[in-house]
Order: C-alpha cells, then structure tokens, then sequence
C-alpha cells in the first residue's frame, strides 16, 4: 500500500452500544475498505477513540471524514497526516533460531530494531517489537530468513502530536 493513499483516521465517539457497528456500517455501505482498526477508551469515561487505515485519494478520504462526522455520536474525525502525528503497532512473532548461527543473526536483529524476546525454546524463540509500520515491516523481512513460524500484528494506534510541539518543529524548519 503505497504511503501516498494510506491514510489514519482518529475518530472520537461516545462510548455507546452500537457505535463501532455504525462507523463500520458507514464504510461498508460506501464501498470504503478499512485496512485495519483500534479501538479502545480514552481518559473521558464516556468517550473511546477508534484509530482506523484505509486508502483513497484525497477526494474519497474528505468525503469519508464528511460522512463520519454526520454520525450522531462522533465527536471529532482527526486526520493524522505525515510528522504530525505517532503511529505504533505492536508484533509478536514465533522464529525459529536452533542453530547457534540463526541465534546469532536473532541477536544481531534485536540490537539493531529493539525487539526484546519474550519467550526461549529448544527450537526457536517468541518476540516482540512495537514499532512504526514501516519498521514492523522491514522486522519481519530481517525475521524472515530465519523462518517465522508465526507472527500476529495489532493495528496500529496513532495520536497527535500536541499542537505546540508541531508549531515548533515548523517554527525551527524553516
């Protein structure tokens, strides 16, 4: 999925029976895929956010963003778009590693990404790595040689930079 049509949605909603069934509902009945999707509660107990992917050029995601907005609980639709934003998935992955050599190369893999194990086996070990999605990706191709046995993958979850941090970063830019 090329960056230029992958887009995150952050979306605040009321904490209600339903409302996930609804955003849904509002992508499958406009023929919108969602690529992947979070969600959990914030600090306000009657409010969860729901961090979705989807892809479309800038047209289909305004009149994605107009649509959601219309839905009776939703409180904001915050596209989160290039630096402004963080955007971190979480991996854990089943590698095999019995030879010393593939111990080695699986050691030299967690220097480099920062992936801790998590478990040990006679035959291999399980690991993790949260990271950006780019650098999951590029985790699990190093992973790769070695042989994953099994891997599972979360969706990501993104927030936005706080407005005064992003003013300064622009500020000193340019």
């Amino acid at each position: 999925m090329s960056e230029t049509n992958r887009h995150v949605l952050s979306i605040l909603v009321e904490d209600r029976f339903g409302e996930l069934a609804r955003i849904v509902g509002l992508f499958a009945g406009r023929g919108f895929n969602i690529d992947s999707l979070a969600v959990n509660r914030t600090l306000e107990p009657e409010m969860s956010r729901v961090v979705l992917v989807t892809r479309g050029d800038a047209d289909v995601i305004e009149q994605i963003i107009k649509q959601v907005n219309k839905l009776l609980r939703v409180r904001k639709v915050n596209h989160l778009v290039g630096a402004h934003h963080f955007e971190r998935e979480l991996c854990v992955v089943n590698v095999r590693a019995a030879s010393a050599k593939a111990e080695e190369e699986l050691e030299r893999i967690l220097r480099l990404t920062s992936a801790r194990v998590l478990a040990h086996y006679t035959s291999g070990f399980t690991v993790e790595l949260t990271s950006t999605p780019d650098e999951i990706d590029s985790f699990l191709e190093r992973l790769r040689p070695l042989g994953i046995r099994d891997m599972v993958r979360s969706a990501p979850i993104a927030l936005s930079k706080p407005a005064a941090e992003t003013d300064a970063a622009a500020e000193s830019a340019a």
